[in-house]
Protein backbone atom coordinates (compact mmCIF):
# COMPACT_ATOMS: atom_id res chain seq x y z
CA UNK A 1 0.00 0.00 0.00
CA UNK A 2 1.39 3.46 -0.72
CA UNK A 3 1.73 5.99 1.61
CA UNK A 4 -1.21 8.42 0.95
CA UNK A 5 -3.13 5.11 1.29
CA UNK A 6 -1.35 4.04 4.76
CA UNK A 7 -2.09 8.14 6.03
CA UNK A 8 -5.55 7.93 4.55
CA UNK A 9 -6.32 4.72 6.07
CA UNK A 10 -4.78 5.71 9.82
CA UNK A 11 -7.12 6.19 12.55
CA UNK A 12 -6.49 9.59 14.26
CA UNK A 13 -6.04 8.87 17.88
CA UNK A 14 -6.56 12.36 18.82
CA UNK A 15 -7.21 15.95 17.70
CA UNK A 16 -3.58 16.78 16.84
CA UNK A 17 -3.45 13.72 14.82
CA UNK A 18 -6.90 14.19 13.21
CA UNK A 19 -5.25 18.25 12.09
CA UNK A 20 -2.14 16.76 11.28
CA UNK A 21 -3.62 14.26 9.29
CA UNK A 22 -5.53 16.82 6.39
CA UNK A 23 -2.13 18.30 6.36
CA UNK A 24 0.22 15.39 5.86
CA UNK A 25 -2.58 14.23 3.01
CA UNK A 26 -2.69 17.52 1.05
CA UNK A 27 0.85 17.55 0.87
CA UNK A 28 1.57 14.08 -0.20
CA UNK A 29 -1.39 15.00 -3.20
CA UNK A 30 0.74 17.78 -3.72
CA UNK A 31 3.15 16.48 -6.14
CA UNK A 32 6.26 17.78 -3.99
CA UNK A 33 8.96 15.50 -3.13
CA UNK A 34 8.73 15.13 0.66
CA UNK A 35 10.76 11.91 0.92
CA UNK A 36 14.54 13.50 0.70
CA UNK A 37 15.85 16.74 2.25
CA UNK A 38 15.88 18.58 -0.32
CA UNK A 39 12.46 19.89 0.22
CA UNK A 40 13.84 22.72 2.98
CA UNK A 41 10.11 23.10 4.32
CA UNK A 42 9.08 20.34 5.05
CA UNK A 43 10.20 16.35 4.56
CA UNK A 44 9.16 12.87 5.51
CA UNK A 45 10.66 11.06 8.52
CA UNK A 46 10.47 7.82 10.27
CA UNK A 47 10.16 7.44 14.34
CA UNK A 48 10.08 3.97 16.46
CA UNK A 49 8.39 4.52 19.69
CA UNK A 50 10.98 1.30 21.14
CA UNK A 51 9.36 -0.68 24.08
CA UNK A 52 10.15 -4.09 25.11
CA UNK A 53 7.92 -7.43 24.86
CA UNK A 54 6.07 -6.92 28.05
CA UNK A 55 5.81 -2.39 27.23
CA UNK A 56 7.80 -2.31 30.95
CA UNK A 57 10.36 -0.41 29.02
CA UNK A 58 11.31 2.26 26.61
CA UNK A 59 14.69 2.62 24.53
CA UNK A 60 15.52 6.42 24.93
CA UNK A 61 18.76 7.78 23.53
CA UNK A 62 20.39 11.23 24.32
CA UNK A 63 19.81 13.40 21.25
CA UNK A 64 22.90 15.59 20.96
CA UNK A 65 21.25 17.95 18.25
CA UNK A 66 17.86 18.10 20.74
CA UNK A 67 20.20 18.18 24.12
CA UNK A 68 16.91 15.46 25.61
CA UNK A 69 16.44 12.46 25.50
CA UNK A 70 14.14 11.40 22.77
CA UNK A 71 13.02 8.62 20.71
CA UNK A 72 14.69 7.32 17.69
CA UNK A 73 14.26 8.26 14.06
CA UNK A 74 15.25 9.83 11.15
CA UNK A 75 15.06 11.33 7.88
CA UNK A 76 13.23 9.09 4.87
CA UNK A 77 16.16 9.99 2.60
CA UNK A 78 14.50 8.66 -0.39
CA UNK A 79 13.39 5.62 1.07
CA UNK A 80 9.22 5.11 0.59
CA UNK A 81 8.85 2.49 3.20
CA UNK A 82 9.00 4.46 6.38
CA UNK A 83 8.66 1.25 8.04
CA UNK A 84 11.82 0.30 7.06
CA UNK A 85 13.01 3.72 7.52
CA UNK A 86 11.73 3.67 11.81
CA UNK A 87 13.98 -0.16 11.84
CA UNK A 88 17.03 1.32 10.12
CA UNK A 89 17.46 4.41 12.28
CA UNK A 90 16.77 2.32 15.78
CA UNK A 91 19.29 -0.12 13.97
CA UNK A 92 21.99 2.84 13.25
CA UNK A 93 21.30 4.86 16.90
CA UNK A 94 21.30 2.10 19.17
CA UNK A 95 23.48 -0.81 17.95
CA UNK A 96 20.34 -3.42 18.44
CA UNK A 97 19.76 -5.96 15.50
CA UNK A 98 16.76 -7.80 16.97
CA UNK A 99 14.15 -5.44 16.35
CA UNK A 100 10.33 -6.18 15.34
CA UNK A 101 7.57 -4.06 14.14
CA UNK A 102 4.82 -4.88 16.17
CA UNK A 103 2.41 -4.16 13.52
CA UNK A 104 3.65 -2.64 9.83
CA UNK A 105 0.80 0.15 10.46
CA UNK A 106 1.50 3.40 11.64
CA UNK A 107 1.39 3.82 15.18
CA UNK A 108 1.55 7.62 14.92
CA UNK A 109 1.77 10.75 13.47
CA UNK A 110 2.51 14.26 13.91
CA UNK A 111 3.96 17.32 12.44
CA UNK A 112 6.88 18.33 13.82
CA UNK A 113 8.77 21.98 13.71
CA UNK A 114 12.49 21.69 13.78
CA UNK A 115 14.14 25.15 14.46
CA UNK A 116 16.86 26.12 12.88
CA UNK A 117 20.60 24.27 13.26
CA UNK A 118 24.17 23.64 12.59
CA UNK A 119 24.66 20.12 11.29
CA UNK A 120 28.08 18.82 9.72
CA UNK A 121 29.26 22.35 9.69
CA UNK A 122 26.55 23.76 7.48
CA UNK A 123 23.50 26.08 8.94
CA UNK A 124 20.04 23.99 8.54
CA UNK A 125 16.92 26.55 8.15
CA UNK A 126 13.84 25.61 10.54
CA UNK A 127 11.84 23.26 8.79
CA UNK A 128 8.66 20.77 9.88
CA UNK A 129 8.85 16.92 9.93
CA UNK A 130 6.06 15.19 8.41
CA UNK A 131 6.17 12.63 10.88
CA UNK A 132 5.11 8.70 11.04
CA UNK A 133 6.09 6.36 14.28
CA UNK A 134 6.28 2.86 14.34
CA UNK A 135 5.87 0.69 17.72
CA UNK A 136 9.11 -1.59 18.03
CA UNK A 137 9.63 -4.23 20.08
CA UNK A 138 13.61 -5.06 21.21
CA UNK A 139 15.17 -6.96 23.28
CA UNK A 140 16.54 -4.92 26.61
CA UNK A 141 19.05 -6.91 27.39
CA UNK A 142 20.55 -6.82 24.03
CA UNK A 143 23.94 -4.48 24.43
CA UNK A 144 23.76 -0.72 23.38
CA UNK A 145 25.94 1.26 20.55
CA UNK A 146 25.82 5.28 20.56
CA UNK A 147 25.96 6.94 17.41
CA UNK A 148 28.43 10.04 18.67
CA UNK A 149 27.06 12.02 15.70
CA UNK A 150 23.89 11.74 16.71
CA UNK A 151 23.09 10.55 20.14
CA UNK A 152 25.73 10.32 22.86
CA UNK A 153 23.80 7.83 25.49
CA UNK A 154 21.29 5.56 25.30
CA UNK A 155 19.07 3.74 28.48
CA UNK A 156 15.80 1.79 28.70
CA UNK A 157 13.43 3.86 30.83
CA UNK A 158 9.44 3.04 32.83
CA UNK A 159 7.16 4.69 30.15
CA UNK A 160 6.69 7.20 32.80
CA UNK A 161 10.33 8.12 33.22
CA UNK A 162 11.16 8.62 29.33
CA UNK A 163 8.47 11.10 29.22
CA UNK A 164 10.39 13.08 32.31
CA UNK A 165 13.37 12.50 31.15
CA UNK A 166 12.88 14.63 28.02
CA UNK A 167 13.33 18.38 28.01
CA UNK A 168 11.66 19.34 24.94
CA UNK A 169 7.68 20.42 26.29
CA UNK A 170 5.74 19.53 23.05
CA UNK A 171 7.28 16.20 22.94
CA UNK A 172 6.98 15.89 27.02
CA UNK A 173 3.69 17.01 26.93
CA UNK A 174 1.91 15.88 23.95
CA UNK A 175 3.66 12.88 22.13
CA UNK A 176 5.54 10.97 24.31
CA UNK A 177 2.19 10.45 26.77
CA UNK A 178 0.22 9.83 23.45
CA UNK A 179 2.81 7.30 22.59
CA UNK A 180 2.58 5.11 25.82
CA UNK A 181 -1.71 5.39 26.42
CA UNK A 182 -1.51 3.38 22.80
CA UNK A 183 1.21 0.85 23.90
CA UNK A 184 -1.17 -1.29 25.68
CA UNK A 185 -3.97 -1.54 22.84
CA UNK A 186 -1.42 -2.73 20.30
Amino acid sequence: MDLYSQVQAYVPYNDQERRDREVLLALLDGGQDLYTRDNDLHHLTASAWVVSGDRDLVLMCYHNLYDSWSWLGGHADGERDLARVALREVAEESGLTRLRLVRPDIYSLEILTVEGHVRRGAYVSSHLHLNLTYLVEADPTEPLRTKPDENSALAWFSPQEAVARSTEPWFATRIYPKLNERMHGW
